[in-house]
């Protein structure tokens, strides 16, 4: 993938989560959330991350964010490799990157008024006076769609649509460029999903955002994102524009997703795609395609090797040996 004009970019990134049978015992087993990753997001657009839950979706997230250290492999950001980062580097760093959570209850301190929850990052990265935090968070209250006297009440005064709108603010207050959105609206009633979502959109044209966009609905993600990734069981399986993704999916996982996708004009219809089989597990997954076991156009060299993630199109990138043999 061309390197210019990324903010991001992981290479060969790998995630294994140790599995043990009792408290002192070594792990013989592990859970493999994130495998071989190769995934850029460029400078001002918004990825969508798509997939199944527990596909690995969050964790990749997290370890963009360095809140998990990867097993192997390589994250840049603004092309400097932020694994090598010692601990005073790394707080620099968070001042960049930041992430808006997908629940807006357990995400915010109840003991805190909303003043203080906001402006806590600025109080840790000594940002400005009192007077001008306090400044600060009152725009920001105002950015968000919140009035000023807002600032003195605690979470649990306001509904889930405020939570994440005080959840959105306290990821804007240090001037992020990177923000990753881990399902940030999935806890939303739709009326509000809309609001939220349309927030992000403007604030992302404001303040020349970059988002990380983390969903398992198809639907919001068409909507907010520039292109879409679609990862199955650790791996990327997908990746394309979005208006070209969803218009002709070549994967066979993505064709079965979007097909699962309702359809709002209830004069068209659209052929299902029923999986047959159980989702792998994660701590054993197949040889070869991890999606083989399902798939139904699995052919000889799809249980031997993992196939090559490579551009079959301009900018549509796909694992699958329906696609031509590995190189």
């Amino acid at each position: 993938m061309n390197a210019n004009g990324n903010l991001v970019e992981a290479r060969n990134l790998k995630k294994f989560f140790p599995v043990h049978t009792h408290f002192f015992s070594r792990a013989k087993t592990f859970v493999q959330a994130v495998v071989g990753v190769n995934l850029s997001i460029r400078r001002g657009e918004t990825l969508g991350l798509v997939g199944e839950s527990g596909c690995g979706k969050s964790t990749l997230g997290r370890l963009i964010l360095r809140l998990e250290e990867p097993t192997e492999g390589q994250i840049f950001f603004e092309n400097e490799d932020i694994l090598q980062y010692d601990s005073e580097r790394l707080r620099q760093l968070r001042r960049e990157m930041q992430i808006i959570f997908q629940d807006p209850y357990s995400s915010l301190n109840p003991r805190k008024t909303v003043g203080s929850i906001i402006g806590e990052p600025l109080i840790i990265h000594r940002m400005g006076t009192k007077k001008e935090r306090e400044e600060r968070v009152l725009k920001l209250l105002e950015v968000v769609g919140l009035r000023p006297e807002h600032i003195n009440r605690y979470p649990h005064e306001f509904s889930g649509g405020q939570r994440q709108r005080i959840g959105i603010a306290r990821a804007l207050a240090l001037n992020p460029k990177l923000i990753i959105a881990d399902e940030p609206v999935s806890a939303l009633d739709v009326s509000i999903q809309a609001q939220v979502l349309n927030l992000l959109e403007d604030l992302q044209g404001e303040f020349h955002l970059t988002y990380l966009f983390i969903a398992h609905d198809l639907s919001v993600v068409e909507h907010i994102s520039d292109r879409v990734a679609v990862m199955h069981l650790g791996r990327i399986a997908e990746l394309a524009q979005s208006e070209e993704l969803y218009r002709d999916p070549k994967h066979p996982y993505t064709q079965a997703l979007l097909s699962a996708n309702p359809v709002p004009d209830p004069t068209l219809e659209r052929q299902r795609i029923i999986l047959q089989g159980e989702v792998p597990s994660p701590i054993n997954p197949p040889s070869g395609c991890n999606f083989h076991t399902r798939c139904p156009f699995k052919f000889e060299p799809c249980p031997k090797e993992v196939p090559q993630f490579k551009e079959i199109e301009p900018n549509h990138w796909v694992a699958c040996y329906l696609y031509g043999p590995n190189e």
